[in-house]
């Protein structure tokens, strides 16, 4: 056994997938209240990662898999954005055979490799008590695998895609929506000096809801979505309409990552794939703004109209927590503590039409959640469509 041991029980908590801004207040929330109950918290490194590495010696250095927490350690970071635990797409169910730490090679030499039985000696070794693994549908989903092995286990939806199923709110989203629309409005300055189409490529995979808030908010003309394959010819005439009839001739449209041409397919970046089968995305930003340049003379009496083209990426997800991702964290927290504080495992936190709640955690890979496109995107404008806000939840698109 590992020297890890408290009086009530051991915690572990991890963060998986990509990093967003309120992470760290998450993990402070989760540690602080676990310790003031009696708990011990070990934050376990690199996602599922941590878990798939360790090597179950007394003697072996093991700190790149795991670090008991403090109210020290987490004070410190709970301000910063990104995860000082690290992150990664270890997906443990299916190992590609490189990928198969050295100390377990020669039991498992697949293909593809389910190395569930040695993350549950691993959270045995350990003495972990309890799981709270935060992350998006990718990560919660092998969450719900090991629930199902009889882990004693409570999830945080986080992602800024806001598409972990289950919840109105996913940490992360409110900070992407913010500086999507701050870092839009900075660049107006340069697309309306030259009279330009601004094109910004957004993330959202399978889901508009980062394209879509934005733009619902004001911050572009049109926006493509995921869930709406949308017609060239058709989104070049309404940028051509909406820069004459701007006073300072230029428009701004939000193209989401995963948006498709009609009659096409997502654009991939590279043909490898992640643990959980994803391609990496990148380049429909690129290939609209070429389409838009080429198309833009048919509707503007011959005149071609250049594009500046922006991929926001990285940007709206670095950095610090605006003050939704700062209290929606600590909230998420202190309610995984109270579900393990009663006895209550299996259970997704969540955010309900303005309400905190939990439920349960195969709500993850029970169904999708992608923007409703007859009721909130007018497929004619392309752009969110809203007839009332009455009784809507805050960020008024939910997957129901």
């Amino acid at each position: 056994m590992s020297n890890l041991a408290s009086k009530k029980g051991m915690i572990g908590i991890l963060t998986g997938g990509g990093d967003v801004p309120g992470l760290n207040p998450a993990i402070r929330a989760v540690t602080i209240r676990a310790l003031r109950e009696g708990y011990g918290v070990v934050g376990l490194r690199r996602g599922w990662g941590g878990l798939v590495d360790i090597v179950r010696e007394k003697e072996y250095d093991n700190s790149d898999n795991f670090q008991v927490l403090t109210e020290e350690i987490v004070n410190r970071a709970g301000r910063t954005g990104g995860t000082f635990l690290h992150s990664s797409r270890t997906n443990p169910g299916k190992v590609k055979k490189a990928d198969v730490p050295a100390h377990l090679q020669q039991t498992y030499n697949a293909d593809k490799n389910d190395l569930t039985p040695e993350v549950l000696k691993n959270l045995e070794w350990l003495g972990i008590d309890y799981l709270i693994p935060i992350g998006g549908d990718d990560t919660l989903s092998y969450g719900v695998r090991l629930y199902q092995e009889g882990v004693k286990l409570v999830a945080i939806p986080k992602t800024m895609d806001n598409d972990v199923p289950g919840t109105d709110y996913c940490i992360g989203f409110s900070t992407a929506v913010t500086r999507t629309i701050q870092m839009t409005n900075d660049l107006r300055t340069s697309a309306g000096s030259h009279e330009r189409f601004l094109v910004l490529e957004v993330f959202g995979r399978y889901a508009g809801f980062t394209a879509m808030l934005p733009t619902m908010a004001g911050a572009a003309n049109r926006c493509v979505i995921p869930e709406h394959k949308f017609n060239i010819e058709q989104l070049t005439e309404l940028l051509v309409a909406d820069r004459r009839h701007n006073p300072s001739h230029y428009s701004v449209v939000l193209i989401s990552e995963g948006a498709m041409f009609e009659g096409g397919e997502m654009i991939f970046e590279k043909e490898t794939t992640d643990a959980y089968g994803h391609k990496k995305l990148g380049g429909i930003g690129d290939l609209v703004s070429e389409k838009l340049k080429e198309l833009a003379p048919k509707y503007n009496h011959g005149k071609a109209i250049d594009t500046i083209n922006q991929k926001l990426g990285y940007l709206v997800r670095c950095g610090d927590p605006d003050a939704i991702d700062s209290i929606v964290p600590m909230a998420y927290g202190n309610l995984a503590l109270d579900l393990l504080l009663h006895k209550v495992h299996g259970r997704l936190v969540v955010l309900k039409n303005g309400r905190y709640d939990n439920m349960p955690v195969d709500a993850v890979v029970a169904s999708k959640k992608i923007v409703n496109v007859k009721e909130h995107y007018n497929t004619e404008r392309l752009r969110p469509h809203y007839s009332s806000f009455e009784m809507k939840p805050l960020f008024i698109m939910t997957s129901e």
